[in-house]
């Protein structure tokens, strides 16, 4: 089903279905159907050789296919898709346990990390369900972030080459008299290349360490007199402008604000657990 599918989520969605149908079938034996005294509150979807796929699952699933979007949005052929998909896991996911594939250790170790997250999710969410942020603790959040923001945005170029040799010769052709954005469009290795080298406005930030303090260090109009490397090759740097930039107003963050708060809470909460836990890494 290509308008939702996603190869982490179907992989994901595939062991749980495997989990099930595993501890269904006990150890090395095939599933059979569960013997059942009392009809369903809710009627299963569908059902695969006595094995039923419940609502809660179809629609489990289905919520990880639109990632926020409402059902509503799907036409009924689109939901069809999801549930042909889950019956096809289904299939995959019991033929796999007949066959003992839950005896691979790599996929025994799939099996209990993606039981590991789902329940550590499910934890997660009972924890903060009943603390939400307060005004006073959004705008102590908001007034920390703008107190240690970069304010200031750059305008740079740059030349992005593969070794500190031809990033020498782009310097040595600059000085001699050839255009910067000349030499991007004709040696830059990057996408930039195209708009001679132009980065557009950034903060530092969002650069790599040496790139940013390089551009920090330059004057508008300036060029970095020597290479910069960084993970991504070696550059040529040329500084065109700066400006100072305002603080998004509260309200159009709030929401990442209230995020950033929600985020701390949680580790606050994980850091109480280490502190009792006993811990022991091997590596």
């Amino acid at each position: 089903m290509s308008q939702f599918s996603s190869t982490p989520w179907i992989r994901i969605a595939i062991l749980t279905a495997f989990a099930v149908s595993v501890t269904a079938c006990g150890k090395g034996q095939a599933p059979a159907a569960p013997e059942k005294t009392a009809a369903p509150a809710v009627p299963a979807v569908a059902t695969i050789d006595g094995t039923p796929i419940s609502r809660v699952e179809y629609d489990t699933y289905l919520k990880s296919l639109l990632r926020g979007r409402p059902a509503a949005d799907l036409t009924t052929e689109q939901k069809a898709q999801v549930l042909d998909e889950l019956i096809n896991m289904q299939l995959l996911a019991s033929q796999g346990a007949k066959e003992g594939v839950d005896k691979d250790p790599e996929v025994a170790a799939q099996l209990d990390v993606v039981r590991m997250r789902v329940m550590a999710d499910a934890e997660s969410a009972k924890y903060l369900k009943d603390k939400e942020p307060t005004d006073a603790e959004l705008h102590a959040e908001y007034d920390t972030a703008v107190a240690t923001m970069d304010k200031t945005e750059y305008h740079a170029r740059h030349i992005l080459v593969s070794s500190k040799e031809a990033a020498e010769a782009a310097i040595k052709k600059i000085k001699g008299g050839a255009k910067f954005e000349d030499v991007a469009k004709a040696e830059s290795t990057d996408s930039s290349k195209t708009n001679g080298g132009d980065l557009g406005w950034f903060t530092l930030t969002r650069m790599a360490k040496p790139f940013g303090e390089a551009v920090k260090g330059l004057k508008k109009g300036e060029m970095t007199a020597t290479p910069v490397q960084t993970q991504f090759g070696w550059h040529v740097i040329k500084l065109e402008d700066t400006r100072e930039t305002a603080p998004p107003p509260f309200d159009q963050v709030k929401q990442q604000v209230s995020n950033g708060v929600m985020q701390k809470k949680l580790q606050a909460y994980v850091d109480g657990l280490k502190k009792t836990a006993k811990i022991e890494k091997t590596q």
